[in-house]
C-alpha cells in the first residue's frame, strides 16, 4: 500500500520531536561528550529540557551544534565562532545551516578532487602519454601525484576544459598559462559583488537584528543571486570574446589584403 501524505506527516512530525540524551545528541553530531558540555558551558548550545537529572535535547540543538563544528572545519576559530553566534536564536543555527548549504552548493563550489590516471589525463588532452602535462598541473597546484600512475586533481572541471582546449590544438602551456591571466580579474569582479552583497542585503539584515521572519528571504536572495551573478559573468565574456575575435580577425584579413602576390 503506498504511503499517504499522513504518513509522511507523521513522520516529519515524529522527527520534529524526537529528543535526545547528550550522549545521543553527540553521536549524532559527530562529536564526543566532552565537548559537547564545552560548547554547552561557552553558551553554544541551548539548556536542555530537563526531566529528573536528565537532559533532552532537540533538532535545534542538532543544528546548533552541527552549525558549530561545520564553521570550526570551515577555519574558524571558537571565538571568531562564539562572537557569531552568542545572543542568536535557536532557529538561526537552522536558517544559517541553510545558507551554507546554499553556498555550498554545485554552481557555488565545484566539486571535490577526483583521482585520474595519467593515461585518462593524456586521452583528453590528445597528446601523448609521455608528455609532461602531469608534472605542469603538478606545478600550478592543480593537481598532486599519488602514485607513479595517478594523479588527484584538485579542479576537475577545470582540468577538464583544459584538457579539452589542448586536444582542439593549443599548446599545453598556453593553456596553462591562460589560468594565472584569468584568474586575478575573476577574483576582482568576484569580490566586487561579494562586498556589495554585503553592503546591500546582509548588512541591512544586521543591523535589523537578523529577525527570524526575514531569514528565508536572506537565503533565497543570495541563492538566486548565484546563478545570476554566474550567468552574468559568461555573457559578459563571450561578447567580450566576440569583440576580441572580430578585432583580430580584421587584422588577419588586413595582413592577407598587405601580402604580395604569389607569382
Amino acid at each position: 500500500m503506498p504511503e499517504t501524505h499522513h504518513d509522511d506527516q507523521s513522520a516529519a512530525d515524529a522527527q520534529a520531536v524526537e529528543e535526545l540524551t547528550v550522549d545521543e545528541l553527540a553521536s549524532r553530531v559527530g562529536m564526543t561528550v566532552r565537548n559537547v558540555r564545552a560548547y554547552a558551558s561557552r553558551g553554544l548550545l541551548a539548556p536542555p529540557r530537563l526531566e529528573g537529572r536528565t537532559g533532552y535535547y532537540s533538532q535545534s540543538h542538532v543544528a546548533q551544534l552541527t552549525l558549530v563544528r561545520t564553521l570550526l572545519e570551515r577555519g574558524f576559530t571558537l571565538q571568531a565562532v562564539e562572537k557569531a553566534l552568542l545572543d542568536k536564536t535557536p532557529k538561526t543555527a537552522d536558517y544559517a545551516l541553510d545558507l551554507i548549504t546554499v553556498l555550498d552548493s554545485p554552481l557555488a563550489r565545484e566539486r571535490e578532487s577526483e583521482l585520474m590516471s595519467r593515461s585518462h589525463l593524456s586521452a583528453l588532452a590528445g597528446i601523448p602519454r609521455d608528455a609532461d602535462l602531469a608534472e605542469r598541473l603538478v606545478e600550478r597546484g592543480l593537481a598532486t601525484i599519488v602514485d607513479d600512475d595517478t594523479l588527484e586533481v584538485h579542479h576537475p572541471e577545470v582540468v577538464r576544459a583544459g584538457a579539452s582546449a589542448i586536444s582542439l590544438g593549443l599548446r599545453p602551456e598556453t593553456v596553462l598559462d591562460l589560468l594565472p591571466a584569468m584568474t586575478p580579474p575573476l577574483r576582482a569582479v568576484a569580490d566586487d559583488l561579494v562586498r556589495r552583497v554585503r553592503d546591500d542585503i546582509w548588512q541591512p539584515f544586521v543591523q535589523d537584528g537578523m529577525p527570524d521572519d526575514r531569514w528565508q528571504e536572506i537565503v533565497t536572495a543570495i541563492a538566486n543571486l548565484l546563478p545570476v551573478a554566474a550567468q552574468a559573468v559568461v555573457a559578459v565574456f563571450r561578447d567580450e570574446l566576440a569583440h576580441a575575435i572580430d578585432e583580430a580577425l580584421g587584422e588577419e584579413l588586413e595582413a592577407l589584403g598587405n601580402r604580395d602576390p604569389q607569382p
